[in-house]
């Protein structure tokens, strides 16, 4: 099977995937009063006093068949509900916030994923020797830190102290030039990307020092992970017949290690890098919190507490409902890079 094919193969799996997602969804409403199921069709704060008319035009009160129906044709549209806690669509929020979110997780996950095979790689290689047990005693602190203590740490250190870097996702001219500039166009919603569009450099590069921390961050905490798994995934590949058999061929001990043992290697850890990021994208809770970026995992964080309505159904599920989407989207793309490592697997 050609990789074209097995690709088109896996999408097609994904979608009674995703129907299995909101069936899960929809079966957690059935927990809710039929008014507090009717804030799901909610399009702004004024339907939040017409609640009964909302009942009986989306027949909550009939069978759960016509409310799976209603539910997933609201779902098509786009209407995920209005989520008290932003006071705006719960679509129209996600949309807004999940690119602070993305922007972080994006510039960390690369240095996540590449330094941390490099690093297990080495560490597996070497086994014993004194970089290995520098490795693993980085891994194991790395796996120890608080993320928040890291944080305070570093903003005392580079903010208060130095004044390097600044928590925030931008400093305030820059948020005040997006904001309020008629000059500005929205492309993306990535400062980065946005500012380089719209000929800003100095926003971009802006961005990106006060990216620093929370990079940091997430790097330093996350990365022991990938370091651990690599690590273990080598040393085994590195232990099969086949690298002996290499060995006496001929190979060098690069080339073994290039070509044989760390492709084998890198099954398992492209399996937890995978989860990793889709789990990042869902919200960086903490690292969010604690930079003051206003991103997915705090704004799901207040409507799971409250944010003046216990709870804010539409935001909590709305949230649930991406967060699915993000780990399916996520473990297709591990699918696919298991293909190109291994062609192997095309054929299972």
């Amino acid at each position: 099977m050609g990789l074209a094919d097995f690709v088109v193969r896996r999408i097609l799996l994904m979608i009674p995937t995703l129907i299995g997602v909101t069936i899960l969804i929809f079966a957690v409403t059935q927990l809710f009063t039929p008014e507090q199921r009717a804030t799901l069709y909610v399009t702004n704060e004024k339907q939040m006093n017409n609640i009964p008319l909302l009942i009986e035009q989306y027949h909550l009160n009939e069978s759960i068949f016509v409310q799976y129906s209603n539910y997933v044709q609201q779902l098509l549209q786009g209407n995920l509900g209005f989520s008290q806690t932003s006071r705006a669509p719960v679509l129209q929020t996600i949309l807004r916030k999940i690119p602070a979110t993305f922007e972080v997780v994006m510039m960390s996950i690369p240095i996540i994923i590449f330094l941390g095979i490099f690093l297990g790689v080495v560490s597996a290689v070497h086994r014993d020797r004194p970089i290995d047990h520098v490795t693993r005693t980085a891994a194991i602190i790395g796996t120890s830190l608080p993320s928040f203590w890291l944080g305070i740490i570093l903003i005392a250190v580079f903010f208060s102290g130095l004044g390097w870097f600044l928590p925030e996702r931008a400093s305030s001219w820059a948020q005040n030039y997006i904001d309020l500039s008629h000059n500005w166009t929205t492309y993306t919603g990535l400062y980065t990307v946005d500012g380089l569009l719209n000929g800003k450099p100095d926003i971009t590069l802006d961005v990106l020092r006060h990216m620093v921390m929370p990079t940091i961050v997430l790097v330093t905490i996350q990365i022991a992970l990938i370091i651990r798994v690599m690590r273990s995934s080598m040393l085994e590949a590195l232990g099969k017949g086949y690298i002996t058999a290499a060995k006496a061929k001929g190979l060098t001990n690069t080339e073994v290690i290039n070509k044989h043992a760390r492709r084998n290697a890198l099954i398992p850890t492209i399996t937890v890098a995978g989860l990793l990021t889709a789990g990042m994208l869902t919200g960086v809770v903490i690292t969010e919190t604690v930079f003051n970026i206003d991103g997915l995992g705090r704004w799901a964080v207040r409507a799971a507490g409250g944010g003046g309505i216990v709870p804010d159904i539409p935001a909590v599920l709305g949230f649930a409902l991406l967060s699915g989407i993000i780990y399916v989207v996520s473990n297709l793309i591990v699918d696919i890079l298991y293909a190109v490592v291994d062609p192997r697997i095309r054929l299972g």
